[in-house]
């Protein structure tokens, strides 16, 4: 545990951050900033935050109790966290607990959490989703008399990519159930129709009941092995679509916003369009998609930061109004990341992938170096870079440099890169 107990906060605040990875670090950092006495804490002794921060603490943060009374033991007088609907929950449970301001309660947040509750708000509320079957093991075949193949599994409650894949017939469902199951503890899993529409990431804000839209991106993927999702790999700030679809995203969060009651705070979505379907919601999340945040600061040229939103939530709320006073999704430059992921192997040597100082790359990181085993699903991805451009021309163009060039060559010689090619879209062709 890091204490430095003669720091005292400028204004008196002391606030906790819930994670301590690296996409906490530049939160804490402005935080600290602003003079307030920075605690983090979670369940992991490395994280690069905890260099950056006044205290940290090494604590399961699903031990809501043990949070809680080290929250009242420092002090504390708010608590912020965002980029995981595990650390959503927690945050909200722990809020409540600790008695400290929160912007969601978790009765409000049970319903971006629980996918089952989430598609029953959805029908409530008029929006159109995926067509989903709760799947039993017993009455498995005919749950599934319904849908169309392909399918996706998705446990009913659960983070992340855990349960999810791509099935073809009932046999393969079957074939995953007891895997899919295990994650939530009800007697039954999801089962949906495959959505093969363009798919988007919709980042927003609530100001006073009335969600923001903040941008509209395009979240690109690659198709890896049988039976796996397709894997994130590139999204691009501001969504080719923005125009398009801006209105209709902005209606679909206000429903959402006043259904929970939600006030002021991030409110997500991910969503699938094609002028043939229409847009179906894949979810709604109470926090900011992580890995890639930094990406509206870039394209909205500084002018929004999700940082000092996030801490404006817990000591100045009124100025986010302020703060996105005619803000607009249709971004004055554009922002992507890219994204490799890695067949298994070991690694023999790498080459073209981007670097910083290179045109437009603004960060860039390798999980694996020449020698190591690579296995897929062990680390995020393989490799991933942050473009920062002048316009999607630039960005596109380089992209397809990046993906043509990129390469991590096996001891055998063979490629261990899933294949990455830029989509393209119809108004391009």
């Amino acid at each position: 545990m890091k204490t430095h107990y003669d720091h005292i906060a400028e204004d008196g605040h002391t606030l906790v951050v819930l994670g301590s990875m690296e996409e906490f670090v530049e939160l804490v950092r402005r935080a600290r900033g602003r003079g307030y006495r920075t605690i983090v804490c979670d369940g992991y002794a490395d994280g690069p935050a905890r260099a950056e921060a006044d205290a940290s603490h090494v604590i399961d943060i699903r031990d809501t109790d043990a949070v809680a009374q080290m929250c009242r033991d420092e002090g504390a007088d708010g608590i912020i966290t965002s980029f995981s609907d595990l650390l959503a929950q927690c945050y909200a449970d722990i809020a409540q607990a600790a008695g400290l301001p929160a912007y969601l309660r978790p009765d409000q947040l049970v319903h971006l959490r629980d996918k089952a509750r989430m598609k029953q708000m959805f029908d409530q509320l008029g929006i159109a989703y995926p067509r989903t079957a709760r799947v039993r093991r017993e009455s498995l075949v005919d749950d599934l008399r319904d849908l169309r193949f392909p399918c996706v599994s998705k446990p009913s409650d659960s983070w992340g990519s855990r349960g999810v894949h791509v099935l073809y017939d009932a046999s393969e469902v079957a074939s995953v159930f007891d895997e899919v199951s295990q994650y939530a503890d009800e007697d039954y899993i999801l089962v949906e129709e495959y959505n093969d529409g363009y798919e988007f990431n919709v980042t927003s804000w609530v100001v006073d009941g009335v969600p923001v839209v903040l941008a509209i991106a395009d979240r690109e993927k690659t198709q890896g092995r049988r039976g796996d999702i397709p894997h994130s790999m590139r999204n691009v700030y501001p969504s080719f679509y923005t125009a398009r679809l801006q209105d209709q995203c902005q209606d679909i969060l206000a429903r959402v916003a006043r259904f929970l009651g939600y006030e002021n705070g991030p409110l997500c979505m991910q969503m699938f369009w094609s002028p043939e379907r229409g847009i179906e919601v894949c979810e709604c999340a109470g926090r900011i998609f992580g890995y890639e945040h930094d990406l509206l600061e870039y394209a909205s040229a500084g002018a929004v930061s999700i940082e000092e939103l996030l801490l404006d939530r817990v000591y100045d709320p009124d100025n986010i109004a302020r703060r996105l006073v005619g803000h607009s999704p249709q971004l004055p430059r554009c922002a992507a990341v890219l994204y490799w992921q890695g067949y298994d192997g070991q690694l023999a040597q790498v080459s073209g992938f981007p670097q910083m100082g290179e045109p437009c790359v603004v960060r860039s990181k390798a999980f694996y170096a020449p020698g190591d085993m690579v296995h897929h699903g062990d680390q995020p991805y393989f490799a991933y870079a942050y473009l920062d451009g002048d316009d999607r021309v630039q960005i596109d163009e380089l992209t397809d440099h990046y993906f043509a060039t990129a390469h991590a060559e096996a001891v055998d010689g063979s490629e261990l890169l899933y294949p990455n090619v830029r989509m393209r879209y119809k108004e391009e062709d």
